[in-house]
């Protein structure tokens, strides 16, 4: 009875394994788009809700791919571009701002026609883009140490904030004044004041390293940070900075989402993996489920609007570049 009853035990926790292991319950492949002749590393994307396009940085290319999600195929790709990585799109202006690596530039395209029309210079390094709709202001983490603050209507840079190393991922607050960047070489969280312009604290994230990416829950005061070394979701309280929680996450995270509806978190990850943590209050969590994806898609988008999670694909061996789309339930 007891041999029986070990076997039944054992089967129902392979099961629970198999189904976190393929994330049926949570998301669903719905549509994929192919990006023929797209070649290297994939990065971030930006959504223009109302026109139903992604525009996606294909870093390792030097293009941003605009695809239409109507007809689910790339409509234009904006060439001669130096390693994009971040992205804005301001629908109200119709602009869309893209970060590059290669010699700091961030260019500014008619989002219509997708001419340039102006560009700003970072010097070195311009990564990720942040857009505050209420002040018009857009942000951008560039070189080694800085955020620049720039007026969107007419494009020109009015401020620079200066960090200790160069920032990766970084959250700006809707109700509040502060931003939280990652700065992984200098092994912390750094917090910004924007009124003032300067950092106000620094906060650790207890031993684990290489802090990438980001996703905010402002409503529960928590930040989430995707660290690699080792591969964990740590969960800061951004009343104080202390650390209240530390998950297990797959490797090589790029890319984290806050579901606010379904109180999850997504974990885009380049070991080929979209991890699945699901919150039960603001200081327990727990892995529920483990997608399998592609070697090296470590980057996408969630947008609540369409309750899709966007991943891109890149080409490696056999498996050619694309962008997925999974609906989540």
């Amino acid at each position: 009875m007891k041999r029986l009853a070990l076997v039944i035990v054992v089967a129902i926790v392979c099961h629970s394994l198999a189904a976190a292991e393929s994330g049926d319950a949570s998301l669903q492949l719905k549509q994929t788009i192919a990006l023929p002749g797209v070649e290297g590393r994939i990065d971030h994307f930006a959504l223009d809700v109302a026109g139903e396009r992604l525009f996606v940085c294909a870093l390792g290319n030097n293009t941003v791919e605009i695809l239409d999600l109507r007809k689910g195929e790339r409509i234009h790709s904006i060439t001669g571009l130096g390693a994009p990585q971040g992205i804005a799109y301001i629908p109200e202006l119709n602009r869309i701002f893209v970060a590059n690596d290669k010699g700091g530039i961030c260019k500014i395209y008619d989002g219509k026609s997708f001419q340039a029309v102006a560009q700003l210079d970072f010097k070195d390094d311009a990564d990720n883009v942040r857009y505050d709709s209420p002040t018009k202001k857009i942000y951008v983490g560039f070189g080694s140490g800085g955020i620049g603050v720039v007026n969107a209507v007419d494009g020109k840079q009015i401020g620079s904030i200066k960090l200790s190393a160069h920032p990766e991922a970084f959250e700006l607050e809707k109700n509040g004044k502060r931003i939280f960047v990652n700065v992984p070489n200098s092994r912390h969280v750094a917090v910004i004041d924007r009124d003032k312009s300067e950092v106000v604290a620094t906060w650790k994230t207890d031993l684990a390293f290489a802090n990438f990416p980001m996703a905010l829950d402002e409503a529960n005061h928590r930040l989430f940070v995707g660290c690699r070394l080792p591969s964990k979701l740590v969960v800061l309280n951004t009343d104080s900075g202390d650390v209240v929680a530390k998950i297990d996450v797959s490797g090589d995270c790029d890319d984290l989402f806050y579901d606010t509806k379904r109180h999850r978190v997504y974990a885009i990850c380049g070991a080929g993996k979209i991890d699945i943590i699901d919150q039960t209050d603001p200081n327990t969590y727990a892995a529920s489920a483990r997608v399998n994806t592609a070697d090296g898609a470590r980057t996408g988008l969630f947008v609540p609007e369409r309750d899709t999670l966007f991943v891109a694909v890149p080409h490696r061996g056999a498996q050619q570049a694309e962008i997925r789309a999974y609906q989540v339930e």
